[in-house]
């Protein structure tokens, strides 16, 4: 009785032990490397827009086109591109941009009591780059106070007047280019002088 007491006893202890005790040891597996890559790109900086006027030393006027009613100079406005670097959704919707341009009065060299008010200035806009959508396009011809004999309202540049325009910028992103037809219609009366005056052109976007 005694001897089967043991024998249970010394069972339990090496079951206790095998528990306790170091696992057998396995064969650890070769170690595996996976490597890890990323590509960042740089950081894009926001489009924008922007309008340049081509380089110029200014537009003179030659007399062309005078007639019994009215002495007429004319020339043309130097090419004015707006450039469009925004991509699509970062063009608030409905928004539109368009250049305007406004003339000084022109004022005689030596002698400023002679001048000759904007409103006698008109010009025609001429759209030449391509238009894919229709969405860009030139403003309405404007004449002097002295018509030119056409529909064009007669008012000239003493106010701010269209030059080119889009309806919705995200129609057509990109390069767009205008230049204008520049005429000076007086009265044949006009005082003889060399006159000057500034033309400014205002980039819109709103």
């Amino acid at each position: 009785m005694k001897t089967a007491q043991v024998l249970a006893a010394s069972v339990l202890a090496f079951a206790l032990a095998g528990l306790a005790g170091p696992a057998m040891a396995a064969d650890e597996p070769d170690p595996e490397g996976v490597e890890v890559s990323v590509t960042i790109e740089p950081l894009r900086v926001p489009g924008t827009i922007s309008m340049t006027v081509a380089e110029n030393s200014g537009v003179t006027l030659a007399e062309n086109g005078s007639n019994a009613a009215a002495r007429q100079f004319t020339g043309t406005l130097p090419t004015v591109t707006v450039t469009d670097t925004r991509l699509p959704d970062e063009i608030p919707d409905g928004e539109f941009w368009a250049v305007v341009g406004q003339s000084s009065q022109l004022v005689a060299t030596g002698d400023p009591a002679k001048t000759i008010g904007p409103e006698f200035l008109g010009w025609k806009p001429r759209l030449l780059s391509d238009t894919t959508t229709g969405a860009v396009a030139a403003g309405e011809p404007v004449s002097s106070v002295v018509s030119d004999g056409t529909d064009a309202p007669t008012e000239g540049l003493k106010s701010q007047e269209l030059l080119v325009s889009t309806a919705n910028s995200t129609e057509e992103i990109g390069t767009h280019q205008v230049n204008a037809d520049l005429a000076l219609r007086t009265p044949v009366d006009i005082a003889a002088g060399e006159y000057h005056s500034t033309l400014t052109l205002s980039l819109f976007n709103q």
